[in-house]
């Protein structure tokens, strides 16, 4: 019997940390565990860091969970099908950070035609405190619920598990205030409250994907236009570039100033930023991984290079609320800047961003009895 754990959560709340501590901790305690990430696009960042630290890794792309319904059952079986003596018995898979309305598309499809073979975890919304803090200042404000806060709330809404990361990041007694409200508006749902960086506390959302689910007989009343409108504002950019120099050079510090740049120009720009990351890849495999959360914010330094390089592959994903064109000629400027201040040439960056299409579930299924 496998098990599947089902992430979700939005963009930047650490879905890809929280599934690499989770595995290896599963690891630990004897369990033979693989990971799918998922994107709209393809050329993740995060498969690249996730393979890093994992054995067994592998990827969704062109869609989410929910519209790749078929894509994710045959990666699960390759997975579990897969070379060795030791097979698999743990999937963990994150999906798209827009994406909701898992219970009806994902969840139950999976136990209802694969119940036999399959028992899936609760289903786990990963949040950032600080995203959501900014989300309920602007509804305490009064302000019109925007598209974007109106999917991070249907995210929340049909949680099993409600799993508040980085935690550390907040002072205790707002923490404590923060988890208290969670729990009161989500009573369906339990709450945990951990660092995936860390590892703090980790052990209490393992203890929660046993289970019950107590979100299973949730039918989330999805406006999907609204949904749709949601995505839409979410520019997409995943771009693959190629680095030389004619001396080696400290790839951390060229990937963060672009993205510091990238991070400026948002601010500047009133743009919101639901991620951008970025992994600079020497020939030998020593790689940097950053990442951004927020606009103005001062990139996280995920994995930093253990020296210098002359050459070096550059994948980019930013998800950022503007127009495709506008992403694209930031990320220009970006790695632009960066080349200046270091000395580095890099392959010409072609417009590649794309905003996603409309959600179409290949599964949608009522909770029984409603």
């Amino acid at each position: 019997m496998i098990t599947f754990v089902p992430l979700t959560g939005f963009l930047g709340a650490g879905k890809t940390t929280t599934m690499i501590a989770t595995a290896q901790a599963l690891q630990e305690q004897g369990r033979r565990v693989a990971v799918i990430t998922n994107d709209q696009g393809v050329e993740l960042v995060d498969t690249a860091l996730v393979r890093s630290k994992l054995d067994s890794v592998a990827e969704v792309t062109g869609g989410c969970f929910c519209c790749r319904f078929e894509d994710l059952v045959d990666t699960i079986r390759a997975l579990v099908d897969g070379p060795g003596d030791t097979p698999v018995d743990t999937v963990i898979a994150e999906a798209v950070g827009s994406c909701t309305d898992l219970q009806a598309t994902v969840v139950r499809p999976l136990r209802s035609y694969y119940g036999e073979s399959m028992v899936v975890s609760p289903l786990t919304t990963v949040i950032d405190p600080l995203r959501y803090l900014a989300f309920d200042r602007a509804a305490q404000r009064g302000e019109p619920e925007s598209d974007l806060s109106y999917l991070f709330r249907q995210q929340l809404i049909e949680a099993d598990v409600i799993a508040v990361n980085k935690l550390d990041t907040v002072a205790p007694a707002r923490a404590a205030d923060l988890m208290a409200r969670l729990s009161a508006d989500y009573p369906n749902a339990a709450v945990i409250g951990y660092s995936a960086k860390s590892g703090d506390r980790v052990p209490e959302l393992l203890k929660a994907w046993e289970g019950p689910s107590g979100n299973h007989a949730v039918d989330l009343q999805v406006d999907y236009d609204r949904y749709a409108a949601a995505e839409a504002q979410l520019a997409w950019m995943n771009q693959d570039l190629q680095l030389t120099a004619d001396a080696p050079v400290d790839l951390t510090a060229w990937a963060r100033q672009v993205l510091a740049t990238l991070g400026s120009w948002a601010h500047c720009s009133e743009a919101v930023v639901g991620h951008a990351k970025l992994t600079v890849e020497a020939e030998d495999g020593d790689f940097a991984k950053l990442s951004l959360t927020a606009a103005g914010a001062e990139p996280t330094v995920d994995r930093a290079a253990e020296k210098p390089a002359t050459a070096a592959r550059v994948i980019v994903n930013a998800r950022v609320a503007c127009e495709p064109g506008e992403l694209d000629e930031a990320v220009r400027n970006a790695v632009s800047t960066a080349n200046a201040a270091l000395g580095i040439r890099s392959s010409s960056t072609a417009p590649v961003s794309f905003k996603p299409g409309y959600p179409t579930p290949v599964h949608r299924l009522a909770a029984t009895g409603a």
